[in-house]
């Protein structure tokens, strides 16, 4: 199932170049939440690819929802275009995201950075990889030394005062605070050391659900906000290295909005 995916992302990373060489219509889905042709087309052959091989395995995708499958334990849960907003500006930070879950647990799952040809992968025991090589989170040890990502869910407008708070704090505790606008780079980097700490709210389970097992098999911890344990339907994520968990989850606790 990983080549499988492995595949499928790469494949479907081709297409979205394809799309931002050529040109592509926006639709919007919110105010400020885009789909593009692009997104449709990617996930498109992505399902295709897996329905090929696996016709009873269930697929959760962004744009068009649940599969009918009932009779399955496997669940491929694919983003097929996070960061579109950054796309359809022309600005290089997206990704493919597939992961691959069993009984509700992420046991395998792809990220595919097409404009940097990175892609992260990683199976459940099996550690996890960049490019093909091993990759483990950083050795960073204290929250003041730490580089930190974050992002905005789309209802940022209307919630303003309860997001800001924590970019505040983090911003007087870390080292640096970063905004890239694609949460499955945002775990990537965490896996493989170029970041130190991930936090945010309101994602989906396509959002997380391969970045969960590769940090995890990178020797990184990922837990809700509140510190309880995470699975690929929580509405909130705490991911690092392991090191400056503790620190971030006190952070947190110690904001009355968030």
């Amino acid at each position: 199932m990983i080549e499988l995916a492995i595949r499928a992302a790469r494949e479907a990373g081709a297409i979205l170049q394809d799309f931002a060489a050529r040109g592509f219509r926006i639709e919007h889905k919110g105010r400020i939440n885009l789909v593009t042709e692009a997104d449709l087309a990617s996930e498109l052959h992505i399902k295709e690819l897996i329905a090929s091989r696996y016709p009873t395995h269930k697929i959760l995708a962004e744009e068009s929802g649940a599969s009918a499958h009932t009779s399955d334990e496997y669940t491929w849960i694919i983003d097929p275009l996070d960061g579109t907003t950054n796309f359809s500006h022309g600005y290089p930070c997206y990704a493919v995201s597939i992961g691959i879950e069993h009984k509700g647990q992420s046991i395998a799952g792809v990220i595919y950075d097409p404009t940097r040809d990175d892609l992260f992968a990683a199976e459940r025991g099996a550690g996890a990889t960049l490019n093909g090589e091993k990759i483990r989170v950083s050795e960073i040890e204290s929250l003041e030394k730490a580089l930190l990502v974050s992002g905005f869910p789309y209802d940022v407008r209307e919630r303003m005062n309860e997001y800001l708070p924590a970019w505040e704090a983090f911003l007087r505790h870390a080292q640096a605070v970063r905004r890239l606008g694609a949460a499955a780079i945002d775990m990537a980097y965490v896996a493989c050391g170029r970041m130190e700490g991930f936090w945010e709210k309101g994602l989906n389970a396509w959002d997380v659900a391969a970045g969960w097992v590769i940090i995890e098999e990178a020797g990184g911890r990922v837990t809700k906000l509140d510190g309880a344990t995470f699975d690929n339907h929580s509405s909130s994520l705490l991911c690092t290295n392991g090191k400056v968990h503790d620190e971030m989850l006190a952070v947190i606790d110690s904001l009355r909005t968030f």
